[in-house]
């Protein structure tokens, strides 16, 4: 069986504030205040590097493996394919299914527990404080707000349950649940363009704002009326200065 060690569970970027020329970076003041110009009635957000810093996705996998909630077999199958998503072997859509499909037979029941569990221990200490007061003033203000993550919805609708946001909101990687189990047929994998898609297909054309840390977020940032990139990648921490979108890092993972 390939080494869990081999997952990685961070979304912490080796980017740093000021390191791409043009790079705007918003204080928080800034922040609050450009989102609220907005006057925003729909929000949409990503999950990993977006309201936490680790990667709920891969860590939750690897979470699984450690608890022996995923057979050995199994662990050893995803690992090997996470080692070649790595490598660039297997393309971010086909691995994000996987990382769902993985857990076909594991009753549904079994799958949350473990989820709020590792929410409570791995991701919950690590939510970024300006993010949940954007998204707690939001509520008390009426927004309409979605979250959309790859990561599997078992551990995306656990983490967001104690910020308000119901299942009915959330667009996550899934499969079909049957008598209770799990299934390795895919229901929906977001990421790239296909979250652009999923936020159309629940009638979200043009959300007022949109908060991303990632490429693979850049199709939904692209249909804002405001894109606001958190604690960017390099990859879209370039587009945001070539969009002239100006960026915002956290307290916790600000570079100095």
């Amino acid at each position: 069986m390939a080494s869990s060690s081999s997952i990685s569970t961070s979304s912490i970027h080796t980017s740093a504030k000021g390191s791409i020329p043009d790079e705007v970076v918003l204080s928080t003041q800034e922040f609050y205040q450009a989102i609220w110009e907005q006057e925003p009635k729909v929000a949409v957000f990503d999950c990993d590097g977006t309201l936490w810093s680790p990667d709920a996705g891969s860590g939750f996998m690897k979470w699984t493996i450690d608890t022996g909630l995923l057979s050995k077999e199994a662990a050893g199958r995803l690992t090997a394919r996470h080692l070649e998503y790595h490598q660039g072997k297997v393309d971010e859509e086909t691995i994000c299914g996987e990382m769902v499909t993985i857990y076909e037979g594991i009753s549904e029941e079994d799958l949350r527990a473990s989820a709020r569990a590792y929410f409570n221990e791995h991701i919950e200490p690590h939510l970024f404080p300006e993010l949940v007061s954007v998204m707690q003033e939001m509520q008390a203000a009426g927004v309409e707000i979605w979250a959309v993550s790859s990561t599997n919805d078992w551990m995306i609708e656990e983490a967001l349950k104690g910020l308000g946001v119901g299942r009915e909101k959330i667009l996550a990687a899934c499969v079909e649940v049957l008598r209770g189990k799990a299934t390795a047929t895919l229901r929906d994998v977001p990421t790239g363009p296909a979250k652009a898609v999923s936020l159309r297909r629940v009638g979200i054309d043009r959300p007022d704002v949109v908060f991303g840390n990632s490429v693979h977020d850049l199709a939904m940032m692209e249909m804002a009326k405001r894109a606001f990139p958190i604690n960017p990648s390099e990859g879209l921490q370039k587009l945001a200065v070539e969009k002239g979108w100006p960026v915002y890092y956290p307290a916790a993972i600000r570079p100095a």
